[in-house]
């Protein structure tokens, strides 16, 4: 149970670096909006038109009596936005942290310097469109096995009881865990580390994980906060990532940035 209180150190750790370094913050804002704005837009098309995507695909409904067609067609409206808006919740990330590669990867290697003993951050040495290319192809792995834990999650959700209680439950830490991964991602790809030993890495201390992603997940659902919160979840899942490695994590990253002070001490007097 240690881990999963780690974990949740590790996510306000994150918020609290961000609110002490207001220029990374405000720089990091920029790739979440971008995607808001692109996911908002398609869930009120959705919305819209979403009834008429299901007529279209229902003609063999067409002649079914009142109420029941109602009922079936309104039933899969319903469906398919959850399935959409679920969708959006476990690709907002992803997408985001693919639009976002330069701020983030800036972001993360700024965290892993305050914190580092030697001041010094990991480097990928790669160029950027590879860098891309490999975050984009891990992006879509993780979210063809999120896919297939949303089918499974949502065909378990229409038995009695369990369905409406212990498969959200579920549902949730499944999101944490998949959330968690794409946020150290930021941190380890640059480190070298593999999708399948992050994977690895990521299963030898679930509660960590859990603690780290399940109540950000949670908080995500919430419309707009994952804007905010992006920036200091990617500082936290960077010092998360530290802890997964064991690499040593200093207090100086809580002190706030200086730059008259070349120690990266507080000055408190003339």
């Amino acid at each position: 149970m240690r881990d999963l209180g780690a974990g949740f150190g590790h996510l306000l750790n994150g918020q609290r670096w961000v609110a002490r370094h207001g220029k990374q913050y405000g720089f990091g804002l920029l790739p979440g909006l971008i995607t808001l704005v692109l996911y908002a837009a398609a869930l009120v098309a959705l919305a819209l038109w979403g009834d008429d995507a299901v007529t279209w695909a229902t003609p063999f409904a067409d002649g079914w009596p009142s109420p029941w067609l109602g009922l079936f067609r309104g039933f899969l409206t319903v469906v398919l936005f959850a399935l959409a808006l679920l969708l959006a919740v476990l690709t907002f990330t992803a997408v985001t942290l693919l639009v976002g590669q330069p701020f983030y990867e800036n972001l993360s290697e700024t965290v892993d310097r305050d914190v580092s003993p030697d001041g010094t951050a990991p480097e990928s040495g790669l160029p950027l469109h590879r860098e891309l290319w490999i975050s984009a192809r891990d992006s879509l792995r993780i979210l063809l096995r999120a896919a297939l834990w949303g089918v499974l999650l949502f065909a378990l959700g229409f038995l009695p009881f369990v369905g409406q209680t212990v498969v959200p439950v579920i549902g949730f830490f499944v999101t944490g865990f998949f959330l968690t991964e794409e946020l150290t991602a930021v941190a380890l790809q640059r480190r070298g580390v593999e999708l399948r030993e992050r994977l690895t890495l990521l299963r030898s201390r679930k509660l960590l994980v859990w603690g780290f992603g399940t109540p950000l997940g949670l908080a995500f659902l919430v419309p707009f906060v994952a804007v905010f919160l992006m920036p200091g979840a990617v500082a936290g899942a960077t010092l998360l990532a530290r802890d997964l490695l064991g690499e040593e994590i200093t207090d100086e990253g809580d002190e706030p940035e200086n730059p008259g002070d070349p120690e990266g001490q507080q000055v408190t007097g003339p």
